[in-house]
């Protein structure tokens, strides 16, 4: 199918997808996965998929929506669509992101300079499906259509387009194409956030049509407000496997590891992302030793919501979000401590640290902090005793898009890096200019149908290059290599990418956290703590 879909395609009433993407049709590949034909087949949608599920747009489903049994139904769904897309511009419904969304409206200036820094746009081989301003442009012609009622002389200005549920559930699934990574929004010369109303038409999509993937809403947020984390595990469950990890950390460094719980008037309360302590238990129990022995006083909280630092309202329901940041306040309000400090995962550093800031108020603005910075502050003060050479083995490092782009924290993990790794290179480009793993806004752990081919094929793409391009001088399976993702979200794409393209196997392209290698090079720490056969 032709890549240059145009805007009145989305209200194309078949069933027909718009495009069809194959290997050939994608950004190319440096060594050595430069052969398309050698390249992962993509997975076909069954037919009983495509009968279920709306799967209009790509021939990806990643969201799962039902078809409407009757034209009735379709008629109530577009007039839920229209009401939520009016709220979206009322202050008393939208005061926290109002002004950035109409900007965001009103002043795009079709330049398309977003759309060279679009990793997807561009590793789709610029299909006009995935440019960022094409989902945008829709909702700007709606916005202008219904919500400003601008009539003939709108349509004549801004361009008119046909509402229907075809192009409702198309957009729908498009607004999950998109990371929401906002390298779109730094490149605009007037500050135009695409990103942000890929968001927006996913929180209208949630709060008024309670359309969301099963795997960020019922398994996300919704299962961590109800237990305490998204992985099911209550805190009888957590402090078990934390205890479980205390007792492999010890054994294998020889330091005494025992974290410390429900400390009252601590001077940090630390808060990982569950999913850590499930998949890569190494990372928090690095940080216990570092912490302990920097000889701060910090702790853990047993409170449901104390142990799960990540955030699944940030990527699509603004309702969900403020539940669950006020759930981390809460538990550090009651423990008094001086401050929160978020593990490595940048999503859930965005969470807390930016975007609550518009719920926290009075005693639960609580401070919070990156690990990053404070990790910095440990190294370079030199109350670790650190061997550098004990991480002699290429490292790159991947910056997680909040964290870096949003928050600015670019420097301190570079520093740290600098110090205790010899063969420390960087990707290009890196800090700022950094491109998305191709996990975020809840990919990384979306792996419904075939979405997962979509997720490496295409949105994974980019940063794929990126790792291949930097070790392309050490490719040799006989070398070490290190990815190093300080962020939980960014390390389960990478995880699941190099599994898919088999990189650990054929290349020894690895993976993990910053505290990993921190500890790695303690000269206190037996030798060999990064355990490279597990990946």
């Amino acid at each position: 199918m032709s890549k240059n879909v145009k805007l009145s395609d989305m209200a194309r009433p078949d069933d027909e997808p718009l495009l069809h993407l194959e290997n050939r049709d994608l950004m190319p590949l440096p060594p050595p996965l430069d052969d398309p034909a050698k390249d992962h087949d993509w997975t076909p949608l069954s037919p009983q998929v495509r009968q279920q599920f709306e799967c209009r747009l790509d021939d990806t489903c990643a969201v799962s929506v039902p078809k409407p049994k009757s034209r009735e139904e379709e008629r109530q769904l577009v007039e839920k669509f229209l009401a939520g897309l009016d709220k979206l511009f009322i202050k008393e419904d939208n005061w926290s992101f109002l002004q950035p969304l109409v900007l965001s409206m009103e002043h795009c200036a079709r330049c398309q300079t977003c759309s060279q820094a679009c990793h997807i746009y561009e590793a789709s081989g610029y299909s006009e499906l995935y440019r960022p301003t094409y989902r945008s442009e829709i909702v700007r012609r709606l916005y202008y259509k219904y919500v400003k009622h601008g009539g003939l002389l709108a349509a004549f200005q801004h361009g008119d387009i046909e509402l229907n549920w075809p192009l409702v559930a198309r957009l729908i699934e498009l607004s999950y194409r998109c990371n929401l990574c906002r390298r779109c929004a730094q490149t605009c010369p007037l500050g135009v956030d695409n990103g942000l109303v890929a968001h927006e038409l996913r929180k209208l999509f949630s709060q008024e049509m309670g359309i969301a993937p099963k795997e960020i809403h019922e398994q996300g947020s919704v299962l961590q407000l109800k237990v305490g984390s998204s992985t099911g595990m209550n805190a009888l469950v957590v402090k078990d496997n934390i205890a479980f990890i205390d007792e492999e950390m010890t054994e294998k460094t020889g330091i005494k590891v025992e974290t410390p719980w429900d400390v009252e008037g601590a001077d940090v309360l630390l808060i990982h992302n569950a999913g850590e302590i499930l998949a890569w238990p190494e990372n928090p129990g690095a940080f216990a030793i570092i912490l302990t022995a920097a000889g701060i006083k910090w702790t853990l909280s047993s409170e449901l919501a104390g142990y799960d630092a990540i955030n699944y309202g940030l990527w699509y329901d603004d309702a969900q979000f403020a539940r669950v940041a006020l759930k981390h306040a809460e538990a550090a309000r009651k423990l008094k401590v001086k401050k929160i400090v978020l593990g490595e995962c940048g999503h859930a550093n965005k969470a807390l640290s930016v975007v609550a800031d518009r719920v926290l108020v009075g005693d639960h603005n609580v401070p919070r902090e990156s690990a990053i910075t404070l990790l910095h502050e440990i190294v370079m003060s030199g109350r670790l005793k650190l061997d550098p050479s004990r991480n002699d083995f290429p490292v790159t490092l991947h910056d997680p898009c909040n964290l870096v782009r949003l928050m600015g924290v670019v420097s301190p993990q570079r520093e740290i890096l600098h110090k205790i790794c010899p063969q420390f290179r960087e990707m290009e480009p890196h800090g700022v200019d950094n491109y998305c793993c191709g996990g975020g806004s809840g990919f990384a752990i979306m792996s419904g149908h075939n979405f997962p081919d979509w997720r490496f094929h295409v949105s994974g793409r980019k940063k794929l290059e990126q790792v291949l391009k930097v070790f392309a001088d050490c490719l040799d399976p006989s070398i070490n290599k290190y990815v190093c993702a300080p962020c939980s979200n960014c390390k389960g794409q990478f995880r699941d990418m190099i599994a898919y393209y088999d990189l650990w196997n054929k290349h020894r392209i690895g993976y993990g956290g910053l505290v990993e290698l921190i500890v790695n090079a303690m000269e206190d720490v037996k030798p060999g703590f990064i355990d490279w056969e597990w990946h």
